[in-house]
Parts: C-alpha cells; structure tokens; sequence
C-alpha cells in the first residue's frame, strides 16, 4: 500500500492526517489511542503487526507540551505509520500498549525515564536508563542545557559542559 492509498484508508477514521516526505503521521487522543491501535493492527488491510519504536518530544510553548509517537509497521504489506497522542504539562499520562503491543513494555519505560510520560496501567513502571533516585528527566527541555551533573564512585566529579573552567 502506497502512503497516498495509506491516508486515503486511513482518513475516515482519523481528523488529523498528514502525508509528508513519503512518510503517514496520524493523531488521537489519549482517551482513544488505544482503541486505535487495537484496529490498526486487527483491520487485515492494514497489518500494523509490529511496534518498531516508542519515542517522545518536548515542546514547553504549546499546549500539549508532550508528544508521545508510536511507529507501526505491516511485515506483508510493507507500510508504515506514526500515530501520534499529545498531553499536556500538568497530566502527563497515557494509557500503556502493552496489552496490544508487549513489546512496548521497555520502550514506554525508557520514554518515561527520559521524558517523564507516565504510562498508566504498565506492568512495570519505572526507570529503564537511570538510577532510581534521579532527579529530572534529561529529554525535557528544561533541564540544563551543558548535560548533568556526573557523580562517580570514589568521589570524583563531573561538571556539566557550560560549568566547565575553559582555558
């Protein structure tokens, strides 16, 4: 299926669709993302049977300041899609996939540990990356920009890069 035959499938059952660079991005709700995607991958025509990534994006000036993006992909008809699903800065939680995709059980961990999106109903909701006891999530765009603070065993320190003594 072409991404041209792909957004004229898709059309009916999704307001906001775009085709850009050969690439299909559609969006949903929280509310609806995973009865969505339970369709996509049951419609025959369609066979999104396969998770290939969880991602996240930061944009503190807009209202839905968190945009949580799943790429699908048809292994028999060979096509692509990204559903997209924005929350806002004060409730950042979407409904976890798991039970329609398991394998989204370590890429929605690693989303909230480096985004801080809380993905509710996951079997295992913790940090993926990072030590528990981290203060932040580095992918915010609030978090300074010169890196983290690095603490090592034996007491040596790093300090983020525009902390750093230039000589």
């Amino acid at each position: 299926m072409t991404p041209e035959e792909l957004v004229e499938r898709l059309g009916p059952r999704f307001d906001d669709i775009s085709l850009a660079h050969g690439e299909v991005t559609v969006v949903t709700t929280r509310e609806r993302l995973v009865e969505q995607l339970v369709a996509l991958k049951g419609d025959p025509e369609l066979g999104f049977d396969f998770l290939a990534d969880v991602s996240g994006t930061d944009w503190p000036d807009r209202d839905l300041r968190f945009w949580v993006a799943y790429h699908l992909y048809s292994i028999e008809g060979k096509h692509r899609l990204r559903l997209k699903v924005g929350v806002p800065e004060n409730d950042v939680h979407v409904p976890t996939i798991t039970e329609v995709f398991p394998g989204a059980d370590f890429l929605e961990r690693e989303v909230y540990d480096m985004l801080g999106v809380e993905f509710d109903g996951h079997p295992d909701m913790r940090r993926i990356l990072l030590p528990e006891d981290w203060d932040g999530h580095p992918h915010r765009k609030d978090e300074e920009l010169g890196g983290v603070r690095t603490q090592y065993k034996g007491g040596a320190f790093i300090p983020p890069i525009d902390q750093r003594l230039h000589k």
